[in-house]
């Protein structure tokens, strides 16, 4: 019986190495572009975010600024990473450092590595045992601590409780771009700016952690800000420093001798930046400061402003603003005010010059508010007034134009009301405005945060927990077993 004939090969050689060459020309091709990708990205990085409701996207102007930083930053996450808010500092630091590769981080968990936590203590003098969650910034030996629990703000949220009445905080703000420019801006500077505070007359203290009447919280934003805060007194020969960027007046309730309100006159003229701040302590007590501000066009109103519509009614809510550099990041926020009193704007003269200073009214109490001596009558009312001049002859250079900010309240900004609302903001965007850094105002304000909640009954997370435990692995394998039963047939 003959054997049958072998069937011939499916491939030839020849068609065998024309097959395996043009496979290989195809993965050298396909690997050089690959190589030819990576060294073109190299020097042209670019990314996308395609999310509506990013945390991390960094701002134009803050992408401006990072441009422009030639300094080595360190920055050391010191973070429990088990934190809900830890991945997202992470990925908005991982932001800063992909723009620009000067900048350097190190993420250490002080719960996980001790010995590296205690490095960082030790380096940094850590010694508060509240100094936890911290984004530490450093720029060639200048340091700045960024507090992680106050980059997200909260809410107190009443929860469904039949038996008791609960609430819990819920995250509504996340300020991370906001503080860590602002700390990139001040470690990277050689010379801090200074903001010096009047005493004497029953201001606020900045050393002084009083509830109610203490400033130092102001002053730890002023620090955070780059701006080093120094108490200022202005009896007998004492003068306004030549490196004084910023003068503060809060809450000043004596009289202002006349000798001291020259000189504060004459820092205004040469181009000086002040933010005043009156209260209700200073009401029937004529201080002097108000006619200082009423020669740049503001009137201080002999009132104080009440609005019935809110708790307590000693607290003014201001959530009406102009459409001012000042307050624009605020549109949409609360301030929370406490019986301030009324401004206004004047005519510096009959005829006013080009060179009249800009008083623009900024902020506002709601309509439903009253002054004290005129009940009756309920109106807005405005209680933030922003003054700006142009370059005054004899200003000094450093200085440039006359910035004035007048509140009709200082104790918005003490320690006990300065977490309320946006009050904290306010104080940060008010030092900025005065200095002129607008990197630091418009594009960098607070990023909401949106939750999705899954309200069940106890009934219907019993039934969701079947489900996914046992309805799902179920259909799984009975898809499974009857496409095996089909190819046995």
């Amino acid at each position: 019986m003959a054997t049958a004939p072998s069937p011939p090969p499916s491939f030839s050689p020849r068609r065998k190495w024309a097959i395996g060459l043009n496979v290989t020309l195809l993965i050298t091709l396909v690997l050089a572009v690959v190589v030819m990708v990576n060294y073109l990205s190299r020097d042209y990085f670019a990314r996308f975010h395609w999310s509506t409701r990013n945390k991390i996207e960094l701002s134009p102007l803050t992408l401006k600024f990072l441009d422009s930083l030639t300094n080595r930053v360190k920055v050391t996450l010191y973070y429990n990473r088990d934190e809900p808010f830890y991945n997202s500092v992470s990925a908005l630091l991982n932001e800063y450092r992909l723009v620009n590769p000067r900048i350097s981080i190190e993420s250490i968990d002080y719960l996980r590595d001790a010995s590296a936590a205690q490095r960082i203590k030790s380096q940094y003098k850590l010694s508060l045992p509240t100094a936890t969650n911290l984004v530490i910034f450093e720029c060639e030996g200048r340091p700045m601590v960024v507090d992680g629990n106050a980059l997200t703000r909260y809410v107190l949220e009443p929860m469904t409780n039949e038996q008791e009445r609960e609430f819990r905080r819920k995250p509504v703000e996340f300020r991370g771009e906001q503080m860590f420019t602002a700390a990139l801006l001040a470690v990277s500077s050689a010379k801090p700016l200074r903001a010096y505070f009047l005493e004497g007359h029953g201001e606020h203290s900045i050393d002084s952690d009083d509830k109610d009447y203490g400033y130092l919280n102001f002053a730890a934003i002023t620090r955070q800000n780059n701006i080093e805060p120094r108490p200022l007194s202005l009896v007998g020969t004492n003068a306004i420093p030549p490196d004084c960027h910023l003068l503060v007046i809060a809450g000043a309730y004596r009289e202002v001798p006349v000798p001291e309100l020259e000189k504060i006159e004459q820092y205004l003229d040469q181009g000086g930046r002040l933010l005043l701040l009156f209260n209700f302590l200073s009401v029937n007590r004529e201080t002097g400061l108000e006619k200082i501000v009423a020669r740049w066009g503001v009137a201080v109103g002999e009132n104080i402003i009440k609005d019935p519509s809110t708790v307590s009614g000693a607290d003014v809510l201001v959530t009406a603003f102009s459409k001012h550099a000042l307050v624009n990041p605020l549109l949409g926020l609360t301030l929370e005010m406490v019986e301030p009193r009324s401004l206004g704007t004047l005519a510096t003269s009959s005829s006013p010059s080009a060179n009249a200073p800009l008083v623009e009214q900024v902020a506002f109490s709601s309509a439903k508010s009253y002054a004290t001596n005129d009940p009756s009558h309920l109106r807005q009312f405005p209680l933030i007034v922003a003054v700006e001049k142009g370059a005054l002859k004899g200003a000094i250079a450093e200085r440039g134009a006359t910035r004035i900010i007048v509140a009709g309240d200082s104790l918005f900004l003490a320690n006990h009301l300065f977490g309320a609302g946006a009050n904290r903001d306010f104080a940060g965007y008010a030092l900025n405005w005065l200095l002129d850094r607008t990197q630091l105002l418009n594009g960098l304000g607070p990023r909401p945060i949106t939750e999705w909640r899954l309200i069940t009954t106890p009934a219907q997370l019993n039934n969701l927990r079947w489900i996914v435990l046992g309805a799902m692995p179920a259909g799984t394998l009975l898809v499974g077993g009857l496409v095996w039963l089909r190819r046995r047939k």
